[in-house]
C-alpha cells in the first residue's frame, strides 16, 4: 500500500511514500493500492535486490522462487435403544476416550504450549496477535503471507469452513508418521505375510516431499515440471541418470498423463510414510529376490502397502494412540481460536467438515481449543463448538461435494455418540417422542452435529445462496481443494506448512537467485558467439589466417562456455539442496514451476502456510493476486 505522499518519502530516492520505507516491502508488492490507478514506482525499487525474476511468472511464489531445480469407509452402523430414543451406535470401531475425563462445567482457556514441528507450524508459544487486536495489522513475517492466484473479496464470502486434519489440526511428522509408518509395517509383516525383517526397519520423516509420483510398475519415485517432463527420479533409493529418465520417460510416441491406475500422486502430508516404505520395498525387492514370493511385483508391493495403511485406519490403532496423548502427536496452537472468533465477530458462520468420526473430533478439537479447569488440568467437553455453527463429521470427502451425493445425514449426539435420523438436516420425530431433542445445552445449542450427508446439506443448513459465498480451507489438493473448487465453485484456500520454511529460504536466497540468472545469460550468450563463429567457419569465404584466428576463438569460446556451466551446474546444485538434499525446492522442478505448484495455481485461489494465519489479516480484506507476465513482456516492462 502507498502511504500518503504529504507525510513519507524514501529516504534512498526521495519518492514519496517508497515501498522501501513500508513496514513491509515484499507485502507492498503484492498488494496495490486499492484505487484503480496506483502510483507509478519509484526509481529505487529498480535498484534494489528484490528484482521479479527474468521468466514468466503466474505462480504467486514465483517472487521469491531462486530459478532451479485414503480416507477409511464409514462403519457399519447397528440399531441402539437409548430410553425413548432409537439411534445408532458406530460397530466398526470402539468409541475413542481421550487421556483426560469428561467436564462439562468448565470454561475454555486459550493455552500457551510450544511446538517443536520441523515444518514451523504452530506459534511457539507465543502470545497471539490476531489482527483485531490492538497490537495486530503491522508487519507480517514473511513465511506467514496469505498468497493469492485469483481474486478474492472477503466481504463477499458468508460463511468459512475447516478440514480438521492436516489444517486445524497439524499433526507432528516425527511422532505421528513414525507411528503410521510401523502400523503399517506391523500389518504387512503379520497380515500379509511379508518377511519379518522389515519389522527391523526405521523410517527417515525428513526424506520424502509432498507433490511427488509414484510409478507403480517401475517402482520408480519422480518429480515433475507443470509440463509433466520428469526432473528428478529415482529407483527405490538409486537416482536414474539423464540418459535413464530420457530412455524411459521421454522416448514415447504418446505423452504419458502420469495418474492413477498406473502412478499415485503423493500430495498429502500423509502419503509420505507409505512413499519411504514403497521406496524401501522396490530396494528390498531388487536386493533380496528370494524373500519375495514370487509374483509379488512393485504395483503388487503399492497395493499391499495402501491395503496395509487401511488396516491401521480401520482397526482405530493409529486414533487410539492419538487420543491417548493428543500432544504427542498434534502441534499446539494458540492463534485457533482467536480466528475462529474474529471470523465470528465478523458476521461470517464458521463449520467444520471432516472425514474423522465423532469421537476422535471432538478429543482433536478439544486438544485445539486448550479447554483447561481454572487449576489447569486437561478436561474434555464440548465448549469448542460455540466457534462453529455447523459440524460434520464422517463426511466421505471428495465424495461429499457431488450435488448428487445421495449419501443420509445423521444428527450426532455428542454426549452419546449417538446417531439420529434427520430429514435433510432437521429432526425426526422418534417412535414414543413428539419433538426429539440433542442435548447440547448452554452456549453451545447453536452449533449442530452431524455425520455423513453431501454439500447440499451443508448449503441448506448454513442458508448459502451462491456457492461463491463459502471459503473452505484444506490441505489435500484432490480431497479438499479440487473438488470443492471445480465441482461447486467454492473459494478455496490450501495450507501447505512446507511453505513457511521455503519462503523464508528464498527470501535469503534472492542474491544467489540473481547470481543464477546472470550465469544462464552468460551462458546463452557465449553459446550465441559460438553459433556465429561456426557458421562463418561452415559457409563464408574466410582466407587460411582468417579461418586460424576463427577457429582459435572458437576453441576458446567453448573452453569458457565449458567452465561457465559446470560453475552454474554446481551452484544450481547447492542452491537446490538448500531447500531439500535430494528433491528440491516444494515449487519448483528445474526452472518450471513443479506439478505441485502448477496444482496449487490451478485450484487453490488462496494458500498459505498455516490456517491460524487468516487471522493476521482483516476479515473484510480483498486478496489480490500479483500481474501475470508472459516472456515478450520482461523485457519491455520494467521490474
Amino acid at each position: 500500500m502507498f502511504s500518503d505522499p504529504a507525510t513519507s518519502s524514501c529516504k534512498r530516492c526521495s519518492w514519496p511514500s517508497c515501498i522501501n520505507d513500508t513496514p513491509n516491502a515484499v507485502a507492498s508488492l503484492r498488494e496495490p493500492d486499492s484505487s484503480p490507478f496506483s502510483p507509478p514506482l519509484p526509481k529505487c525499487l529498480f535498484n534494489s535486490t528484490m528484482r521479479i525474476p527474468k521468466k514468466p511468472v503466474s505462480f504467486c511464489l514465483s517472487l521469491f522462487s531462486p530459478e532451479f531445480s485414503s480416507t477409511p469407509p464409514l462403519s457399519s452402523w447397528i440399531p441402539l435403544r437409548s430410553g425413548k430414543r432409537r439411534g445408532f451406535r458406530n460397530s466398526g470401531a470402539s468409541q475413542l476416550h481421550a487421556s483426560y475425563p469428561m467436564d462439562e462445567s468448565h470454561r475454555t482457556i486459550v493455552g500457551d504450549k510450544s511446538s517443536n514441528f520441523h515444518l514451523a507450524v504452530g506459534d511457539g508459544g507465543h502470545k497471539p496477535c490476531i489482527w483485531s487486536s490492538p497490537e495486530g495489522g503491522h508487519k507480517i513475517d514473511i513465511g506467514k503471507h496469505i498468497f493469492c492466484n485469483r481474486s478474492l473479496n472477503m466481504k463477499s464470502i458468508v460463511a468459512v469452513g475447516f478440514d480438521m486434519d492436516y489444517t486445524l489440526a497439524q499433526y507432528k511428522p516425527e511422532t505421528f508418521e513414525s507411528l503410521a509408518y510401523e502400523g503399517t509395517i506391523k500389518k504387512l509383516v503379520h497380515d500379509l505375510g511379508y518377511p519379518r525383517e522389515l519389522l527391523d526397519w526405521s523410517f527417515d520423516w525428513k526424506y520424502m516431499v509432498r507433490g511427488l509420483v509414484l510409478d507403480k510398475k517401475r517402482g520408480n519415485i519422480l518429480k515433475m515440471d507443470r509440463h509433466k517432463y520428469v526432473k528428478v527420479a529415482y529407483h527405490g533409493f538409486k537416482e536414474l541418470s539423464k540418459e535413464e529418465k530420457v530412455g524411459t520417460y521421454g522416448n514415447t510416441l504418446i505423452r504419458d498423463s502420469f495418474d492413477e491406475p498406473d502412478y499415485a500422486l503423493i500430495d498429502t502430508l500423509f502419503s509420505l510414510a507409505e512413499a519411504y516404505l514403497f521406496a524401501q520395498l522396490v530396494d528390498f525387492r531388487d536386493n533380496n529376490p528370494g524373500k519375495v514370493q514370487e509374483g509379488v511385483d512393485y504395483s503388487r508391493m503399492y497395493k499391499d502397502v495402501r491395503a496395509a495403511v487401511d488396516l491401521c485406519h480401520r482397526d482405530g490403532t493409529l486414533k487410539q494412540m492419538v487420543a491417548k496423548d493428543p500432544k504427542h502427536y498434534i502441534n499446539e496452537h494458540t492463534s485457533i481460536v482467536p480466528m475462529l472468533k474474529m471470523l465470528r465477530d465478523s458476521g461470517r458462520s464458521t463449520f467444520l467438515v471432516t472425514n474423522s468420526l465423532w469421537d476422535y473430533t471432538n478429543i482433536v478439537m478439544n486438544f485445539l481449543c486448550e479447554s483447561r479447569t481454572m487449576n489447569g488440568s486437561n478436561k474434555c467437553n464440548f465448549d469448542w463448538l460455540q466457534y462453529f455453527d455447523v459440524v460434520i463429521t464422517g463426511s466421505a470427502k471428495p465424495g461429499f461435494f457431488h450435488e448428487d451425493n445421495r449419501a443420509n445425514l445423521f444428527a450426532v449426539e455428542p454426549e452419546s455418540g449417538m446417531l439420529l435420523n434427520t430429514d435433510n438436516g432437521s429432526p425426526m420425530p422418534q417412535v414414543g417422542s413428539t419433538s426429539p431433542r440433542l442435548s447440547l445445552k448452554g452456549q453451545n445449542k447453536m452449533c449442530r452435529v452431524f455425520q455423513g450427508g453431501s454439500v447440499g446439506h451443508l448449503h441448506k443448513l448454513l442458508s448459502i445462496e451462491s456457492s461463491s459465498q463459502v471459503l473452505y480451507v484444506g490441505d489435500h489438493i484432490y480431497g479438499d481443494i479440487l473438488r470443492s473448487k471445480k465441482v461447486l465453485g467454492w473459494r478455496t484456500m490450501l495450507v501447505v506448512p512446507e511453505l513457511e520454511r521455503e519462503v523464508e529460504l528464498l527470501w535469503e536466497l534472492r542474491d544467489t537467485r540473481k547470481e543464477l540468472r546472470l550465469m544462464r545469460n552468460q551462458r546463452d550468450h557465449i553459446e550465441d558467439k559460438i553459433h556465429r563463429l561456426k557458421w562463418s567457419l561452415k559457409f563464408e569465404d574466410v582466407n587460411v589466417n582468417e579461418k586460424q584466428k576463427l577457429s582459435s576463438a572458437l576453441d576458446e569460446l567453448e573452453s569458457r562456455r565449458e567452465r561457465v556451466r559446470l560453475t552454474h551446474q554446481l551452484a544450481q546444485r547447492e542452491c537446490h539442496q538448500t531447500f531439500h538434499k535430494v528433491w528440491g525446492q516444494l515449487m519448483k522442478t528445474g526452472y518450471q514451476n513443479s506439478r505441485f505448484a502448477h496444482q496449487v495455481e490451478r485450484f487453490a485461489c488462496l494458500y498459505t502456510s498455516q490456517v491460524s494465519n487468516l487471522s493476521l489479516y482483516s476479515p473484510d480484506k480483498y486478496y489480490r493476486p500479483s500481474e501475470d507476465f508472459m516472456p515478450h513482456e520482461f523485457d519491455i516492462i520494467p521490474m
